[in-house]
C-alpha cells in the first residue's frame, strides 16, 4: 500500500514537471529543460517508461542525457540564464521590498550564476 502511494507521488511529480516544461515552451522566461530534468529524475523512481520516453525524445533527450552523464549545461543556456537573472535582479531593486530581501535574492542568484558557469558545457 505504501509502495503504491510512493510510486503515485513520483508519477505525479513527473507529470507536473512535464506539464510545467510544456508550458515553458510557450511562456517566455519559464524554463523548459530544468523541469524536464526533474521529470526524468522523478520518472526514474516511479515511471520507467516515461523516463525512457524523455531520454529518447529527439529535442529534449540530448540535454537530459548531457546533464546525467556530465552535469553539462550548454554555453547558450548559461548565458541566457545569467541575462535573465540579471534582469530579474534589476527589476527586483525597483520594487518596494525590504532591502534585506533584495540583497538576499541577488546574492542567491549570483551564487547560482557562478555555480552554473563553472559547470561543463558538454
Amino acid at each position: 500500500m505504501v509502495r503504491r502511494l510512493v510510486i503515485l507521488l513520483w508519477r505525479a511529480l513527473a507529470l507536473a514537471c512535464v506539464a510545467l516544461g510544456l508550458v515553458g515552451i510557450v511562456v517566455p522566461g519559464l524554463p523548459t529543460v530544468p523541469f524536464l530534468l526533474v521529470a526524468a529524475w522523478a520518472a526514474g523512481h516511479g515511471w520507467p517508461k516515461l523516463e525512457a520516453w524523455l531520454l529518447a525524445h529527439t529535442h529534449f533527450g540530448p540535454p537530459i542525457r548531457r546533464w546525467r552523464e556530465q552535469g553539462a549545461i550548454p554555453r547558450k543556456a548559461k548565458s541566457l540564464a545569467i541575462v535573465m537573472m540579471t534582469a530579474s535582479s534589476i527589476v527586483l531593486w525597483h520594487t518596494a521590498l525590504a532591502v534585506w530581501i533584495k540583497v538576499l535574492v541577488t546574492v542567491l542568484m549570483a551564487a547560482v550564476a557562478v555555480w552554473m558557469w563553472r559547470r561543463p558545457e558538454g
